[in-house]
C-alpha cells in the first residue's frame, strides 16, 4: 500500500506519524521548513538557540505515552525539569505573586498578598477547577468529536455538578469576579482565556480548569522546547517514518471521491493511501490545498477564503496573534523567574482594543520568558541572557496589517511598561529579533496571524472547532486549530485523535486494544 502522508511536521503531525509507525503503517512526513517542529522552531541569535514560540510544557504523561507505544522512554531522549513556581506576576502597583506548584504554597502566598479571604477564595477555586476538569476530561477533551448532547449524556448524572459549577453559560471574566474580590486576582485567573488566544471578556468560564492543569505539573525542557520536536522527529524515524524536509505541498489529490496522494510545488506527485494535514485548518476553505478541498471541512474557519476575498465574521472568529521580540541581553531590577507576566492597569480595556477595535493596545501586557533562568529568583549575572517578551496582537495581518510605525510605538510602550515595573533591558540591542502578526500570517498561510484557529468565545465554540475526520474520505486534521483546541499537549492529542481516526478508517492493522492517551490543555508561551 501507499504510505500515509503527513503534511506538516508541527507537533500534532510528528505525533501522528508516531502513533501510526508504532501501528505497522509506512508514514511519509512533508514539511515545508528546514526542520521539524512548527511553532516550536527556535530563532537563532549571537549563536544561541532561543525559543520563539511555546515555551512550557503541560501534562508530560500524553508524551511518556506516545514514547512508550514505539517502546521506549521519553527520559532516555529528553530532560524534562518539574516548576515548583509557575509564574511570577507583577502589576503597575508595584504588588507581585507567585503561583505555585503547590495549591497550599500558593494558597499562603495570595494569603499575605490579599488577605485571608482571598486566600480561602482560592482554595475554593482549586476545587471548584478539579471538579470542571474531571467533569470534562473523558466527555470533552479526548472525545472524537464533541457534542453538547453527547457532552452531558458522557458526563452522566455523577459529571453534571462538576460540568455546571464550570458555569458554561458565563463569560470567564464575570465567573472570576463573582469568585475573587481582589481584581489582580480576577485580572491574574483571566489570562488563561489567553493560552488559546481568546478575550476571557468573551471566553466561556470552563477555561478556569487550566488552573487545575498547572497544579497537574509544568515541565520546562533543557536545551528548549525545540528539543521536543526533535525528539519526536527522530522517534518517528526510527519506527521507520521518511522525513522529507523542504518541500511543500501544492495541492491534495483525489481519485474516485478519495485522496489518492499529493502534488508538491515542483509538481512530483506522491500517491498516498490517507493525508493528515497539519496545519492550520483555514488553509483549507482558502483553496491553498487545491480547489477539491475547500469544502473538506465542516464548519466555516477563519480566514476561509472565497471570491470575495475573507470576510468580516471569519476575521472576528479568529484567534490572537502576537507581536514577540527575542533577545540576547542583559537584564536588571526585577528578579526574574523562568515565566513572568507583568499586567497592564486595564484588561478590559486590551482587549478591547484587541478584539473590538483590532488594534494593539495602549498598555499590553507582557509576558517575559528568562529561558536560562529556573523557577527560584537568582542574581543579576550582568551577563546577556536569552529572553522572549511576547504581547497579545490582532490577527488582520491579511486586511488591516499593523504599519511599521505602529509596531515601533507598541514596542516603545511594551519597554517602557516593563522599565515601569522593575525590568530594565537595553534600549537598543543589535541582538534582537521581532516578529509581527504578518510574519506569522507568512509562516502560516490563511490565517492573518492568527496563532490558534479560531478564538473560544461563547459555550458554542467550544464545539465548533474541525475535529480530525473531513467530508473528503481519506482526509485528518491534526495541530491547534482542531479539536481539541490549542497548546502543546493538545496539539498532541489532535495528532493522536487524527491517528486513530485514519487506523479505524483505512485498511490494515486494527485497532484493538489501542485508544489515544490522555492530555490536559494549555502550555503555550502565547500567555
Amino acid at each position: 500500500m501507499p504510505p500515509v502522508t503527513v503534511v506538516g511536521a508541527g507537533i500534532g503531525g510528528l505525533t501522528a506519524a508516531v502513533a501510526l509507525a508504532a501501528q505497522g503503517r509506512v508514514v511519509q512526513v512533508i514539511e515545508r521548513d528546514d526542520a521539524p517542529g512548527g511553532k516550536l522552531k527556535p530563532v537563532l541569535i549571537g549563536g544561541h538557540l532561543l525559543d520563539a514560540g511555546p515555551t512550557v510544557l503541560t501534562m508530560r504523561s500524553v508524551f511518556d505515552a506516545l514514547f512508550a507505544m514505539a517502546g521506549e522512554r521519553l527520559d532516555d531522549h529528553l530532560t524534562l525539569r518539574p516548576l515548583h513556581t509557575l509564574a511570577r506576576h507583577a502589576w503597575p502597583d508595584g504588588s507581585t505573586l507567585d503561583l505555585h506548584a503547590d495549591a497550599a504554597q500558593t494558597a499562603d502566598a495570595i494569603g499575605r498578598f490579599a488577605g485571608a479571604a482571598a486566600a480561602r477564595q482560592y482554595t475554593g477555586f482549586c476545587s471548584r477547577t478539579r471538579q470542571v476538569f474531571n467533569a470534562l476530561d473523558g466527555p470533552y477533551l479526548r472525545a472524537a468529536r464533541p457534542t453538547p448532547l453527547s457532552l452531558a449524556w458522557r458526563c452522566g448524572l455523577r459529571g453534571l455538578p462538576g460540568l455546571w459549577r464550570g458555569a458554561p453559560l458565563q463569560t470567564l471574566w464575570r465567573a472570576l469576579g463573582q469568585q475573587f474580590t481582589d481584581p489582580r486576582l480576577r485580572q491574574l485567573f483571566a489570562r488563561y482565556a489567553t493560552y488559546g488566544g481568546s478575550s476571557p471578556l468573551q471566553a466561556p468560564a470552563t477555561l478556569m480548569l487550566i488552573a487545575h492543569v498547572e497544579q497537574a505539573g509544568v515541565w520546562s525542557v533543557d536545551g528548549g522546547m525545540h528539543r521536543l520536536a526533535t525528539a519526536l522527529a527522530a522517534l518517528a524515524q526510527r519506527l521507520g517514518v521518511v522525513m522529507r524536509l523542504g518541500c511543500g505541498v501544492r495541492r491534495v489529490t483525489l481519485s474516485g471521491g478519495r485522496v489518492d496522494g499529493v502534488e508538491l510545488d515542483d509538481g512530483q506527485h506522491l500517491g498516498a493511501a490517507a493525508v493528515v494535514f497539519n496545519g492550520d485548518a483555514a488553509a483549507l476553505p482558502a483553496g491553498l490545498l487545491g480547489d477539491a478541498m475547500r469544502g473538506a471541512v465542516r464548519s466555516a474557519v477563519p480566514g476561509a477564503r472565497h471570491s470575495g476575498g475573507v470576510s468580516a465574521p471569519q476575521v472576528a472568529r479568529r484567534s490572537l496573534s502576537a507581536l514577540t521580540w527575542n533577545l540576547l541581553a542583559p537584564v536588571a531590577g526585577f528578579p526574574l523567574l523562568r515565566h513572568n507576566v507583568f499586567f497592564s492597569s486595564d484588561y478590559p480595556a486590551e482587549f478591547h482594543a484587541l478584539f473590538k477595535q483590532g488594534r494593539l493596545p495602549d498598555e499590553p501586557t507582557v509576558y517575559v520568558c528568562a529561558q536560562d533562568r529556573a523557577d527560584a529568583a537568582t542574581a543579576d549575572s550582568g551577563q546577556p541572557e536569552r529572553l522572549l517578551c511576547l504581547v497579545n496582537a490582532p490577527a488582520r495581518a491579511d486586511t488591516q496589517a499593523l504599519s511599521n510605525k505602529e509596531l515601533d510605538a507598541c514596542e516603545a510602550r511594551t519597554f517602557h511598561h516593563l522599565a515601569k515595573l522593575g525590568l530594565r533591558l537595553p534600549s537598543t540591542t543589535a541582538q534582537r529579533l521581532r516578529h509581527s502578526p504578518a510574519d506569522w500570517a507568512r509562516r502560516f498561510p490563511a490565517t492573518g496571524g492568527a496563532l490558534y484557529g479560531q478564538a473560544t468565545h461563547g459555550m458554542a465554540s467550544s464545539f465548533n472547532r474541525p475535529t480530525a475526520t473531513t467530508r473528503v474520505p481519506g482526509l485528518y486534521l491534526a495541530g491547534g486549530s482542531t479539536h481539541p483546541g490549542a497548546g502543546v499537549p493538545m496539539a498532541a492529542l489532535s495528532g493522536l485523535l487524527a491517528a486513530q481516526a485514519c487506523l479505524a478508517q483505512q485498511p490494515g492493522p486494527t485497532l484493538t486494544g489501542w485508544s489515544p492517551p490522555g492530555v490536559m490543555p494549555g502550555g503555550t508561551s502565547t500567555r
